[in-house]
């Protein structure tokens, strides 16, 4: 844990601070903007995430969320954060750290949503530096990997931006909105 002290605030749970944004795990009184951001945002959403469930915007639904969550980073299993701006603590998105191995492996998965009004303005691509940043330098990990459609160009710029590297491409990779879809998939190694 005392890798991880940089990254906190002092007498706070843990927070990430990047140049416009920080992150930090949601908790239950993010549900109304959580939702509201969502909502606004779905269609341009959709048709990169997983089916939504017809009762996934519920505050049911999210408690359910933030309950698998807590299991997550109890087990340092994934770290899931909400994105907030800096200036007036609006939240912008979400950026998770999954599937996160140990041992030989020291690696994990990044992926990430933004509400549409914040997108491209450099607010991704600053929370996505600061949980590399943490992953590497907090996490002690070595490698980090993201995936994304091929017709996802916003999204493989963002990986590029943030210095992932092109490694190749999977068939029927995730199921998404509804159907099998191919992914292009990257890599990051951690600096020596």
């Amino acid at each position: 844990m005392s890798a991880l002290l940089p990254f906190l605030r002092p007498r706070q749970r843990l927070q990430l601070q990047g140049r416009a944004v920080y992150l930090r795990p949601p908790t239950p009184r993010d549900y109304q903007p959580w939702a509201a951001l969502r909502a606004q945002s779905r269609a341009f959403l959709e048709p990169w995430e997983p089916t939504w469930p017809e009762q996934d915007l519920s505050r049911a639904a999210f408690r359910v969320r933030l309950g698998a969550y807590a299991r997550d980073l109890e087990l340092g299993e994934a770290y899931p954060f909400f994105i907030f701006r800096r200036e007036d603590d609006a939240l912008l998105g979400a950026v998770r750290l999954f599937h996160v191995r140990r041992g030989v492996s020291l690696s994990g998965t990044i992926g990430y949503w933004l509400g549409e009004s914040f997108a491209r303005q450099g607010y991704m691509a600053d929370a996505v530096e600061t949980l590399i940043r943490f992953a590497f330098h907090g996490l002690g990990l070595h490698r980090l990997e993201a995936a994304c459609m091929p017709e996802n160009h916003a999204s493989a710029a963002l990986l590029a931006k943030c210095g992932f590297s092109e490694e190749g491409y999977a068939r029927a990779y995730l199921k998404i909105n509804g159907a099998w879809r191919d992914h292009r998939l990257f890599g990051l190694v951690a600096p020596e």
